[in-house]
């Protein structure tokens, strides 16, 4: 069984030394694809030849269906370039797929710990047992059968995990979560207070459930990160 590791970029030159010492950290084989939106600093510099790159059109739901179109693996993996992916990551997913698993995601946590990032993993990894909703820091996976019979990630600005989660449960299929952690960057929080964050967060992604117009939400988003 072969898999795809997906990684959607735009200029992450700060946090691709971390990306890539990770990624050598895998256990199993696994091919690699950079979706670059057009990065303007050393991004595709520090990437080199080591791992495959393709050249997309900004935006993440597009980088990455782009990728998955030449994408080789029977499951395709997407994960962030600021997301740490744990060392056993590739075995669990195989694991689960040949159980008959065809959608799922990993645990989240946080590499900065205190006491409302703790809480903000729990309720996290809390609403995919409880409400089969992951977000793209979680390290979705999918057969390839089942990310192409869909088509793929939807074609929005944000929000793509949240909508493609939403429309996997309308199909009756299940989101499993993998016991495994996968340690992402709380870098969207610096600078204010966690709950301001978390609670911006969680109004956008109402304002999107009240069916708000997902370009207004984009802007709002931006000054979230």
């Amino acid at each position: 069984m072969k898999i795809s590791l997906i990684i959607p970029v735009y200029n992450e030159e700060q946090a691709m030394q971390a990306c890539l010492a990770n990624l050598a950290l895998l256990n199993g084989e696994v091919e690699v694809i950079f979706a670059d939106g057009g990065s303007t600093d050393s991004t595709l510099e520090r990437i080199g030849d080591r791992h495959k790159v393709v050249h997309c059109q900004k935006g993440r739901a597009s980088q990455m269906n782009q990728a998955a179109q030449v994408a080789t693996g029977d499951v395709l993996w997407f994960s962030h370039c600021d997301s740490l992916l744990p060392p056993e990551g590739l075995n669990e997913i195989r694991n689960a797929v040949e159980q008959g698993v065809e959608f799922g995601c990993f645990h989240i946590g946080f590499d900065f710990h205190s006491i409302w990032m703790e809480c903000n993993a729990f309720f996290s990894n809390l609403r995919v047992r409880v409400w089969r909703v992951a977000f793209g820091d979680q390290g979705i996976f999918m057969t390839r059968r089942l990310f192409e019979e869909h088509g793929g990630f939807p074609d929005l600005p944000l929000m793509e995990d949240l909508e493609l989660s939403r429309q996997m449960k309308a199909k009756g299929v299940r989101l499993w979560l993998l016991p495994q952690v996968i340690v992402t960057s709380a870098r969207r929080y610096e600078g204010r207070h966690p709950l301001f964050t978390m609670g911006k967060m969680f109004l956008l992604r109402c304002m999107y459930r009240m069916g708000m117009d997902i370009h207004t939400i984009a802007r709002l988003y931006k000054d979230v990160r």
